[in-house]
């Protein structure tokens, strides 16, 4: 089932090529991980204290292709399907995905600086998805989906519901097992990104504006001293 503009989602009709390339690779990495020892886990997933202290750098986008069990990435690629593809058809394949990578970066981002010390892999999609949710309900803020499968709801109050779920547990929560913290950082770093453009940039801007002032105040510094040589002096 699909829906009318405005209408109910059932579904994000057919699969669009990012999409569809996404859930591929989630799901064969799903079958690998299956058959593979807990190590792969430690390698790929997202544990901050490994990117801190052994620069496991690639962990920041490897962890969102495994899943802690069918059901997570069930519902997880479900829910790529269902709003992300709307999404695809409106941006295009390259800024979705890219959109999404950000996200995924981002929700690791918030991960790795808040729980430096951890040493549990997280792992799963979810920063990615809450990122989409996020746009869907910024794009189609007034189209109704079914909370649980059993109450009807707009998207925007949708996502409000689901920011909010994720804000309070990051806070609360120790060891449930989720991500809170990703799930808030895709979002946040969603939002970022579609109001004001590449977080990424961003810092580099801010770095380079950094490093030149630090150049200049180098010159001011050098420069008086020459001046300070230069001057006569009286007795």
């Amino acid at each position: 089932m699909y829906y009318q503009p405005g209408g109910v989602v059932f579904g994000g009709g057919s699969l669009t090529p990012a999409v569809k390339a996404l859930i591929i690779v989630n799901v064969v990495v799903f079958l690998v991980q299956a058959a593979a020892d807990r190590s792969f886990v430690i390698l790929f997933g997202l544990v901050p204290y490994l990117v801190w202290r052994e620069f496991y750098i690639w962990q920041i986008l490897t962890y969102q292709f495994l899943h802690g069990g069918l059901f997570h990435i069930l519902f997880n690629m479900l829910a790529l399907w269902m709003f992300g593809c709307d999404l695809e058809r409106m941006w295009g394949s390259r800024f979705f995905l890219k959109y999404y990578t950000i996200c995924v970066a981002g929700g690791a981002i918030f991960n790795v600086l808040f729980l430096p010390g951890q040493l549990a892999p997280s792992i799963g999609a979810s920063a990615g998805i809450y990122g989409v949710l996020l746009a869907y309900g910024l794009l189609y803020p007034h189209r109704i989906v079914y909370f649980y499968f059993l109450f009807p709801i707009k998207v925007r109050h949708f996502v409000m519901i689901v920011g909010a779920i994720s804000l309070y547990s990051s806070i609360t929560a120790t060891q449930s097992g989720i991500a809170h913290l990703a799930h808030l950082g895709g979002m946040a770093v969603g939002y970022v990104y579609l109001r004001w453009g590449n977080p990424l940039v961003w810092l580099g801007i801010i770095w380079d504006r950094y490093r030149l002032k630090r150049r200049r105040r180098r010159f001011r510094v050098i420069n008086g001293n020459k001046d300070d040589d230069s001057k006569p002096t009286l007795h």
